[in-house]
C-alpha cells in the first residue's frame, strides 16, 4: 500500500549516492557544465592575448550574458542526463522491484530522485557559474564590469533553466520506465521542437506557453541580444510562473500516478 509520506533523508542519501558512484556520469556532467565554461573562457583569453585589436576583453556584462546563456544550454542537456539516471536507474537496472517489496512507501521513492538529483546537479552549475562569474569581473579589461546584483539574478535565472528541464528529465524517465527515451524526448524538446515552435510567429500565443520562451523572458535586460538563443516573446512575471509551474506540476503528477500505479 503506497503511503503519501515525503522522501525521507534515508532514501535521499542513497539516490545521491548512486549518482556520486558513477564515475561517467560524474565525467559527463562536469564535462558540460564546468568543462564548458572553462574551454570556453580560456579559448576567448587566448585570443584576446594573441591579438587585442580583433579580440576584446573576454569578462563585461556582455560576455557574463553569453556564458549564462552556455550554462543555461549545456546545463539542460546535463541535467537530461542526470535526470534520466535518477528517475530510471533503478528499472533500467531491474531493482526497482526489490526496493518496492521491501514495504518502501513508492510516493517516497519517487519523490527522493527529484531531491538526490538534484543535490547530485546543483554544485556542478553552482561551480561553472561561480566561475563565469569571476571571469566576467576579473578579465573586464574596459568592457563595464557586472555589479553584484546583476551577478546574483543572473545566477538564479541560470539555475532556474537548468533545474526546471531536470524535473521535466526526472519526470519524463519515469513516466516512460527508461532513461534513454527521456533523453532523447527531452533534448527534442529543449534543442528543436519548442524553439521552433517559439520562432513561428503565425502560433501567436501558443508560443508564450512554450517554457524556453517564458524562460527567455527573464533575462536580466542589461544583457540586450548577448544572452538570447530566439526570438524575445515579452511575458509578465505572472504569465512567466503560469506557464512554469503548470509544465513542471502536469509532468511531476503525470509520472507519480504513473509510478505509483505501475506493476513492479
Amino acid at each position: 500500500m503506497t503511503a503519501l509520506a515525503l522522501p525521507i533523508s534515508r532514501l535521499v542519501g542513497a539516490d545521491l549516492l548512486k549518482l556520486r558512484r558513477s564515475i561517467s556520469l560524474n565525467v559527463v556532467t562536469a564535462f558540460l557544465t564546468i568543462g564548458a565554461i572553462v574551454i570556453t573562457i580560456t579559448i576567448m583569453e587566448l585570443l584576446h592575448l594573441a591579438n587585442p585589436d580583433a579580440h576584446g576583453p573576454v569578462g563585461g556584462i556582455r560576455d557574463l550574458g553569453h556564458f549564462a546563456a552556455l550554462v543555461g544550454l549545456l546545463g539542460a542537456v546535463a541535467a537530461a542526463i542526470v535526470g534520466a539516471r535518477v528517475g530510471a536507474g533503478d528499472m533500467d537496472a531491474g531493482a526497482y522491484r526489490d526496493l518496492v517489496v521491501t514495504g518502501r512507501s513508492r510516493l517516497s521513492l519517487y519523490l527522493s530522485r527529484f531531491a538526490g538529483g538534484a543535490a547530485f546537479l546543483l554544485p556542478f552549475v553552482a561551480v561553472a557559474y561561480t566561475i563565469a562569474a569571476a571571469s566576467s569581473v576579473a578579465l573586464a579589461g574596459s568592457n563595464t564590469a557586472p555589479d553584484t546584483r546583476l551577478l546574483a539574478l543572473t545566477g538564479l535565472w541560470a539555475v532556474l533553466d537548468v533545474m526546471f528541464f531536470f524535473v521535466l528529465a526526472v519526470a519524463i524517465s519515469v513516466a516512460f520506465g527508461t532513461g534513454s527515451y527521456a533523453i532523447g524526448v527531452l533534448l527534442a524538446l529543449r534543442l528543436a521542437v519548442m524553439p521552433i515552435v517559439v520562432s513561428i510567429s503565425a502560433l501567436g500565443i501558443v508560443r508564450e506557453l512554450m517554457p524556453v520562451a517564458a524562460i527567455e523572458s527573464i533575462t536580466p535586460a542589461a544583457f540586450g541580444e548577448a544572452a538570447r538563443m530566439g526570438p524575445h516573446i515579452p511575458m509578465s512575471t505572472g504569465a512567466v510562473a503560469a506557464v512554469l509551474v503548470a509544465w513542471a506540476t502536469l509532468a511531476v503528477a503525470f509520472a507519480g500516478w504513473r509510478d505509483v500505479t505501475r506493476d513492479a
